[in-house]
């Protein structure tokens, strides 16, 4: 019950959601490039289109006397690619006369021979298609097919496929490039829509894992060093005569000072941010009320001029000291 439940959900998936824009790209890419490379025939894509099929849908999208090729892949994991009859016939054509007739010959049910000649061709747009996807996740359910048969019809598929859901990509082609003789058809890869091959494995970048380590080796050293900021509430400017004759108890006025303008300072005297004096949990406490600009200055200190008579002559000590 749980398997059909499944398989109800994933037909109800966007189509283009499915393996785009890796499986999308890369066999647009190995397909056209198979067909210039093998016979020197131009492939051109006008439309393609990926959905997830059961395996009864995928019996009745069969182009009707297309070339049928079953397709092994990894862990006994079987695919289907579907030529229709212009397809096939311009294969053969290329191969056997050079170029493509002017006149169209009418379709027939292809042989045995005529899957033997086209077996190179199709090996070879699926081996482009794994190099396309060497670095991409599609590749573990895309990658890893070759030709291993044909089929004369697709009645056997009912019986040789696994009633599962299949990625289905079905891509209408033009090859001639539009010349005389162009033709038009359809070509259909049927794959296991769960993977049976292996995820390619992602490159780690020596350089990219020690980069973050680094990094954060070095963060934690920056924030574990110490920065010294000082609560300035106001500054004075003393002669050294009055600083070594200050007493315990003695009183200085500090000009200008308040608890509601006290600057954050580095050692160098630059201000950092504007403060006001409070508390916190029975503490002395700073709010932060402005922060200045790292281009700011640092702030020259006030300085109070003493009295006329403090400029007198020095002290005993003073000239004791020389």
């Amino acid at each position: 019950m749980t398997d059909v439940i499944r398989r109800k959900i994933d037909r109800a998936r966007p189509a283009q959601a499915e393996g785009a824009p890796g499986a999308d790209r890369g066999w647009r890419l190995a397909l056209a490039r198979a067909t210039r490379d093998a016979m020197g025939l131009d492939l051109d894509f006008r439309k393609l289109t990926i959905a997830r099929l059961s395996l009864a849908e995928i019996l009745d999208i069969a182009p009707d006397r297309a070339l049928l090729a079953l397709l092994d892949g990894p862990q006994a994991g079987l695919g289907v690619i579907m030529l229709a009859p212009p397809v096939t016939s311009a294969l053969i054509e290329m191969q056997t006369v050079g170029r493509l007739s002017a006149q169209i010959s009418a379709p027939r049910r292809p042989s045995r021979i005529d899957a033997a000649m086209v077996a190179g061709v199709i090996d070879r747009a699926l081996s482009g298609l794994d190099e396309a996807l060497a670095d991409e996740a599609d590749f573990a359910w895309a990658g890893g097919f070759r030709y291993a048969s044909y089929l004369e019809d697709a009645r056997p598929l009912a019986l040789m496929l696994e009633e599962d859901v299949y990625r289905v990509l079905t891509a209408e082609v033009a090859l001639g490039g539009g010349g005389p003789g162009g033709r038009e058809g359809t070509v259909i890869l049927v794959l296991p829509a769960e993977g049976r091959g292996e995820r390619p494995a992602v490159a780690v970048d020596d350089a990219a894992t020690i980069a973050p380590q680094f990094t954060a080796a070095l963060q934690a050293q920056v924030l574990q060093s110490d920065c010294r900021l000082d609560a300035v509430v106001g500054r004075l400017t003393l002669p050294l005569r009055q600083i070594m004759a200050l007493q315990v108890g003695e009183t200085l006025i500090l000009p200008s000072a308040a608890l509601d303008a006290i600057a954050l300072e580095t050692l160098d005297g630059r201000r950092v941010a504007q403060a006001r004096l409070g508390q916190h949990r029975g503490m002395r406490a700073l709010k932060l009320s402005e922060a200045v600009l790292a281009t700011a200055q640092p702030q020259p200190p006030a300085a109070v001029r003493p009295s006329p008579a403090e400029d007198a002559a020095p002290s005993p000590e003073l000239r004791a000291a020389g």
